[in-house]
Formats: structure tokens, C-alpha cells, sequence
């Protein structure tokens, strides 16, 4: 049904493999649901990173169903599944085809899509009939130029459609763009299951301490300065402003693991920084009603990853047009800022990312219909700034006040009722 990884085609140069790191991103959706689910892997052999990692994702009451590999053999697929050991067995079953798989929760294609767009369709076709409602498709394919024929470009469109995640796995080789797709809603409810994703935008230093792709992006671009100075001109100790500078604009980027309260009536802060007002309002483009709205002004040395500060579902983004004030006066409610909109069990919530003086980009990942958990990554912002938190007024009681320093994904700043 899909082209092997190791297989070589005509006019794409070289086989395209999911390594480890790409193969713990597409098995995300599996690792990150908490409750008992089934799952459908389809497309593995003995080796496979992807099932290694299935398998390590796998939750004491879980089902994985696997399907072997085009021409794989499904007796070897067996008996390394049972030399895993009886925890293993007990949870995975390896079937003869696809036809003998039931729907599932998730389901993953192991191997990179890399043949033509009417293929390609045609294999996610197949797959979606065995989603359950709300379920989600992970599938792969190259990320290089010319190294599909035309699978890339119609993943691109599913995910326009249909996607609810995209990740680019640079380590990989070659790197790959994985898509995640739903094609019948999620409810909200489902959020306050999930544990945080796993996003490969964010690259570890050390258990603790990761630095955002942007990051990394930005200090390459300062080191290229300092060489490119360094080579027209040897004489001069320019070079040394652009390569002194790359340390601290990755550590601008700094991205450190965070530990969620399980409180389920605790809202947790979007960022880090120091809070400038909490406030009941109303604003109509939300909905009727009263707001409280919490805002939070970053510095430059704050961690700019927002976070989630609630569990929902996305159901709607826009960004707003306005000016770069700076961030701490009140002029700055009229700066441009992005609105992700979430629905969850307690009502409507806002998460506004408010550009500031220096800051002029503002970073969100996540599309219409995913869902995030409480305390996820899910953006950031560059160089100062604000963000807001709405709540509906006569749900949550705030537990802040103006001067207090929040915690991005751990302070609690109010509580629902």
C-alpha cells in the first residue's frame, strides 16, 4: 500500500528512512493520550523505529494493532513483537493484512509517503476507514525538493483540509515533514486527557533545557555573519560583535521543561513575565458576557514560549492589526496581536500574543481543530512583549495581581469556579 523506506525510485535520489527522533514525533498522538485507546500501525518490520517507539508509547490498557510492510514478513513481525516479552505481547497483535484491523483512536503509517499525489490519496483513503470519530492520521513524507512525486504537495493540501499538525524533523536523513490529520471533530472534553506533545521545534541541551528551532535559526544566522566578516575582512574585529552575539539571542530562545499542575480547576499562565492588570471587561468579539483578562508583560530576559494555559480544542485564530508600542503602557491594547481561541469544558478561552516595542514577529503552531493540553507549547514571541489570558468572568476567579511574576505552564493564576 505505501512505498518502502528502502527502496530507492527512479528520479529521487536515495532512500528515505524515519529515524528515531523523526519516529517518536509521528507516534506523538499515541504517546500523549492518556486514557486507554486503540491504535493501528501500519507499514512496520522488525527494525522499524516507528514500532520501537509505538511500543515504548505504549499505556497499560492500550491496543496496538500492527501490518507488516509491503513483502515484510508477518512471522518475523510476530516473533519480535514476542520476544519483547510478555507485557508487549499481552498489547500488540500483528494481522495478516489491513482488512483485519479495526478502527482506532490513532493511526500511524510507518513508512514516508514519496509517490505520486493520486497514490497518495488514494493511501489515505484507505487509512481513514479506520479512524474512529475525532481520530487522527500521522503520516510522513521527504521534505527535500524533487524527492516525491507529487506525495508532498498532496499532504500539503490534506493539511490545509484537514491537518491539526505539522512537523519538520531537520534530523533526519533525509529530514522530514510529518502532517497529523483529523477528519471528524475531537470534542474539548478530549484535551483534558492529553499530556503536552511532542514538538521537534524545540531542541535539548539537557533533560531540563531546550532551545526553540527560532533559536537555533538565529544564532546560525549570527555565526554566518561573523564568518562571512571574518572572510572579507581578516584584518578587522567586527566579526567578533555577530559571533559574540549568538550566545545570548539563543538563550533569548530558551525553552525549559515545565512542570503542569494536575489541579484540573487550576488555569496556569501563558507565559513568563510580570502580570501589568487583571481586569473584568467585555469584548464582542469573543462572545456576550464579561471577561477576565489577565495580562502578562515579557522582558527580554523572560522565557518567550507561550503555553497553553488551559486544555481545549483551537476553534478559531486571527491577528489583529495595530502598532508596536511598548508593551507596558496601555496604549499597547491596540498593538498588533494574534487571538487563538480555544473551546473547552468550562466555556470559551482567549489566549491573545501581543507584539510590543522590539517585538515585531509573533510565532503560533497550532491550526484550527487541534487540541492542546494544559501547559503545551503551542508559540512564542521575539524580543518583548505581552500576552493575555481571557476567561469567562463568572467561571474563574483570578489568583494574581498587578506586580506579581508568573511562571509560563506552572503558575496558577486563576482558578475555575
Amino acid at each position: 500500500m505505501t512505498q518502502s523506506p528502502a527502496v530507492r525510485t527512479p528520479g529521487r535520489p536515495g532512500p528515505v528512512r524515519i529515524g528515531e527522533r523523526a519516529a517518536r514525533t509521528l507516534v506523538t498522538e499515541l504517546a500523549r493520550l492518556n486514557d486507554s485507546k486503540a491504535a493501528l500501525l501500519v507499514g512496520v518490520n522488525p527494525q522499524s523505529a516507528v514500532l520501537a517507539a509505538a511500543i515504548e508509547a505504549l499505556l497499560p490498557g492500550d491496543r496496538l494493532t500492527v501490518v507488516a510492510a509491503e513483502g515484510g514478513s508477518t512471522a518475523a513481525l510476530r516473533e519480535h513483537v514476542t520476544a519483547q516479552g510478555r507485557w508487549v505481547a499481552d498489547r500488540v497483535r500483528v494481522v495478516d493484512s489491513l482488512t483485519e484491523a479495526d478502527p482506532a483512536e490513532v493511526v500511524i503509517a510507518a513508512e514516508p509517503l514519496l509517490g505520486a499525489a493520486d497514490e497518495t490519496r488514494t493511501t489515505i483513503e484507505t487509512l481513514t476507514k479506520y479512524l474512529n470519530a475525532g481520530a487522527v492520521l500521522s503520516v510522513a513524507t521527504a521534505a527535500g525538493p524533487g524527492r516525491t512525486l507529487g506525495a508532498a504537495a498532496e499532504l500539503e493540501r490534506q493539511s490545509a483540509l484537514h491537518g491539526v499538525g505539522v512537523d519538520l524533523v531537520l534530523r533526519n536523513s533525509p529530514p522530514v515533514r510529518l502532517h497529523r490529520l483529523r477528519f471528524s471533530p475531537a470534542s474539548p472534553a478530549t484535551a483534558d486527557r492529553l499530556a503536552a506533545a511532542h514538538r521537534p521545534s524545540s531542541v535539548p541541551l539537557t533533560r531540563t533545557m531546550h532551545i526553540d528551532s527560532n533559536g537555533v535559526a538565529a544564532a546560525g544566522i549570527s555565526l554566518g555573519l561573523a564568518a562571512l566578516a571574518r572572510l572579507t575582512r581578516p584584518k578587522s574585529k567586527l566579526w567578533l560583535l555577530p559571533a559574540l552575539a549568538a550566545a545570548p539571542v539563543a538563550a533569548f530562545f530558551r525553552d525549559p521543561e515545565r512542570d503542569v499542575p494536575e489541579d484540573p480547576a487550576a488555569v496556569v499562565a501563558a507565559a513568563d513575565g510580570q502580570v501589568l492588570s487583571v481586569q473584568r471587561l467585555h469584548d464582542e468579539r469573543f462572545g456576550d458576557g464579561e471577561w477576565l483578562r489577565v495580562a502578562v508583560f515579557l522582558s527580554v530576559l523572560d522565557v518567550h514560549v507561550n503555553r497553553a494555559p488551559v486544555a481545549g480544542k483551537v476553534v478559531d485564530y486571527f491577528v489583529a492589526d495595530g502598532g508596536f508600542v511598548n508593551a507596558m503602557k496601555p496604549d499597547a491594547e491596540h498593538n498588533v496581536a494574534a487571538y487563538t481561541v480555544l473551546d473547552t469544558v468550562h466555556g470559551t478561552v482567549v489566549v491573545a500574543q501581543r507584539t510590543g516595542l522590539i517585538a515585531r514577529r509573533i510565532v503560533q503552531r497550532v491550526p484550527i481543530g487541534s487540541l492542546l493540553a494544559k501547559g503545551e507549547r503551542f508559540g512564542l514571541i521575539r524580543f518583548g512583549s505581552r500576552t493575555d489570558v481571557y476567561l469567562p468572568a463568572d467561571a474563574a476567579e483570578p489568583l494574581v495581581g498587578p506586580g506579581d511574576k508568573v511562571v509560563g505552564g506552572t503558575t496558577v493564576i486563576a482558578r475555575w469556579l
